[in-house]
């Protein structure tokens, strides 16, 4: 019978390497199709004149000179344009107190339906056309539009700042262009918390608080060998401080600067890491409510850890759970033998397995992983939840978050499209649908 486990174990190895390697690496994104023609940074933006939905002329030059507009090309009867409505007023409402203008050009021929199409989607941003068919339009050839929708910022020097098919890209420019791109701070007071495996290095920040006054605190779970620091969490943090909630990230052990070898890693241990901080912060005087947000194996720790500590108490554990991008697949992976893209025996994987960049994955890491059971343990939390996860992710494909989605009825699922593992697409919107969601649930 051993021998027909291991020959099965074999098959699997070798029917995992392809998947395995198109799982990382740069991809292309649809700009690489469908914006090749579009006109391009540094381009002076070309001057063109419409009509509004009431019939009354427009000129471009005259009515964008000095400002930051963004163009937004689009039509009533193109599915992708009514795919991507909501997201593009939800930017203009965003931004336009930064002064940001939006103008949308329609390649619509028909008035009525245009206009019908304005009111659904509830846009108050000017709306211009030619009333021509798409490919006939004079500003498609001016501005190389050959698929809609298509969005170009023009800077207010009448020049062409960034043109693209996807949203999430004019999104992650405008942030940056109006409150500034990310920059490590590392804020924070730097406490230690006795672990599983040795003391834990965590950073906690916390609002001005008078004497007395408590605030919600927010636990975050980094990923498979991360570490506390780095824009996914820190972002989050400065949010929630800003709104009056406190936070503590730490690294768990053998990451980071916490005290272990990575190798003596595994994630039961993880999650009695996890329970050593709840309880530390539990214990603060300054602290009403807590919840705890991971991302990638420490979504499968925060969200084990809320089941754990919920079927002890007999009633929901956190305030609020947030999981991004959760790691599930890490036991598909021990049971497949092929983890971050390294090929072993499950049956038999020795001390350790030697990684990318030298690192060591113990053993009973996978011993442990090939029988965990995340979903049912996780389950036995029922209190607010939210998952984000990309439908573009090669590590840990978006089905493991949908899962979450379906033992938690009361969840929140947001499905970012095109966005990979580490929402490198636009890492400041990913980090908003997290915190706003956590602002709303613990305030």
């Amino acid at each position: 019978m051993m021998k027909i486990l291991r020959l099965l174990a074999v098959c699997l190895l070798v029917g995992a390497t392809v998947e395995t390697k198109a799982q990382f690496g740069p991809q292309k994104d649809m700009d690489s199709k469908y914006a090749t023609e579009l006109i391009q940074p540094g381009t002076v933006a070309p001057d063109f004149r419409m009509v509004t939905p009431e019939g009354k002329k427009f000129q471009f030059a005259k009515w964008a000179k000095g400002k930051t507009v963004v163009l937004d090309f689009w039509a009533s009867w193109c599915p992708d344009c009514r795919k991507d409505a909501p997201e593009v007023v939800r930017m203009y409402e965003a931004y336009r107190q930064h002064g940001i203008e939006f103008l949308g050009v329609s390649m619509d021929t028909d008035v009525d339906a245009w206009k019908a199409a304005i009111e659904k989607f509830g846009i108050a941003y000017p709306q211009v056309s030619e009333l021509k068919k798409f490919k006939d339009t004079d500003i498609s050839k001016a501005y190389g539009v050959k698929w809609i929708p298509s969005m170009v910022v023009v800077g207010p020097d009448g020049q062409v700042k960034l043109s693209t098919v996807l949203t999430y890209k004019v999104d992650k420019y405008l942030k940056e262009l109006t409150t500034g791109a990310y920059v490590p701070a590392k804020k924070g007071e730097k406490v230690s918390i006795d672990g599983d495996h040795g003391k834990l290095a965590a950073l906690i920040q916390k609002p001005q608080l008078q004497e007395g006054e408590q605030c919600p605190m927010v636990v975050f779970c980094h990923g498979f060998g991360g570490s506390k620091d780095g824009p996914l969490f820190e972002l989050i943090c400065d949010t929630l401080q800003a709104h009056g909630i406190a936070s503590i990230r730490f690294d768990f052990n053998g990451h980071g600067e916490s005290e272990g070898e990575f190798k003596d890693m595994t994630v039961p241990n993880e999650i009695e890491d996890a329970k050593k901080v709840v309880e530390y912060v539990r214990d603060l005087r300054y602290v009403s409510d807590v919840a705890i947000v991971g991302h990638s194996q420490g979504g499968v720790v925060a969200s084990m850890t809320a089941g754990v500590l919920s079927e002890a108490l007999g009633e929901p554990a956190f305030k609020a759970v947030a999981l991004m991008a959760p790691a599930a697949v890490l036991r598909d992976d021990a049971i497949k033998g092929n983890t971050m893209g390294k090929m072993y025996d499950p049956f038999d994987p020795g001390e350790y397995i030697e990684l990318f960049g030298g690192m060591k994955l113990g053993g009973n890491y996978i011993r442990t992983a090939f029988s965990l059971p995340i979903y049912e343990t996780a389950a036995k939390y029922q209190g607010p939840a939210l998952i984000v996860h990309g439908n573009a992710d090669r590590v840990v494909p978006y089905t493991y978050g949908e899962r979450y989605h379906q033992i938690w009825p009361g969840s929140e699922y947001v499905m970012q499209e095109y966005f990979d593992h580490g929402f490198s697409q636009n890492i400041y919107r990913s980090t908003d649908i997290v915190a706003q969601f956590l602002i709303r649930t613990l305030k």
